[in-house]
């Protein structure tokens, strides 16, 4: 009996430590994003694309390494991180106090900021003093929420679950203004004659890679490899690509 114990324990242990060895060396990288987001990350002809989705492939090849994409709503990137779901969240993640307690985050690798959109007619808003008692539209789960709560108490905020809506209710003249990134309000107001991004932004901020505090390893290695790609001139062409191309 004591024998046949001593085999069990040492079988026990050996799948644990292959199950270490496994959590620490994976040859897949397992990223969630919400492909709702241009340029950032969306869907096309059925497959995901944009500036995100490239960036985390390349700095997955540079690690030698496949990608695994979960798509869920924003609002689920941070609590899938905490239940391990998947191994890192990239979907234009702005670098917060707030998040950086509960995930760990990658070196910033592209500069955004809160802006305000409204229809190119308005005159009412002209700067975030305006918005006080205007009704402006957040997505869920972001930064714009939080902020608006803390800073604008009186807005009245319209929260959805899409990028896509959020924008159009201001197109429709359901509401006033919505609040989101930078980068995609300019991309939005591009494509669409009758809105505008006011010049004067809410708040200046970065975008990090989301990771799980229980893999410090692959953050390392995830920063390891940005650095690659931005001295190789991956990245430069990444943000031509999908910035400023056409601008």
């Amino acid at each position: 009996m004591t024998l046949l114990r001593k085999l069990v324990l040492g079988v026990v242990g050996a799948l644990a430590c292959a199950s270490v060895a496994q959590a620490q060396t994976p040859d897949t990288l397992r990223v969630a994003t919400d492909a709702t987001f241009m340029p950032f990350e969306f869907q096309k002809d059925g497959k995901l694309t944009g500036f995100d989705i490239e960036l985390v492939e390349a700095v997955a090849q540079k690690l030698g390494k496949k990608v695994e994409w979960t798509s869920i709503d924003f609002k689920g990137l941070i609590p899938g991180l905490l239940a391990k779901r998947f191994d890192m969240a990239v979907s234009a993640i702005y670098i917060t106090e707030e998040r950086k307690k509960v995930v760990d985050f990658t070196d910033s690798y592209y500069p955004g900021g809160l802006v305000i959109l409204v229809k190119k007619d308005n005159t009412a808003i002209k700067g975030p003093e305006d918005l006080e008692g205007k009704k402006v539209s957040v997505q869920v789960g972001t930064k714009s929420v939080a902020y608006l709560q803390e800073k604008f108490p009186k807005v009245e905020r319209v929260e959805v679950e899409k990028n896509q809506e959020m924008f159009s209710l201001v197109e429709i003249g359901r509401v006033d203004a919505a609040v989101t990134g930078k980068p995609a309000a300019k991309l939005f107001a591009q494509s669409r004659p009758g809105v505008k991004v006011i010049d004067k932004q809410l708040t200046v901020e970065e975008y990090g890679m989301a990771v799980r505090k229980d893999l410090p390893e692959l953050t390392k290695e995830l920063n390891g490899a940005l650095a690659k790609i931005k001295a190789d001139g991956t990245y430069d062409k990444l943000v031509q690509k999908w910035f400023e191309a056409g601008n």
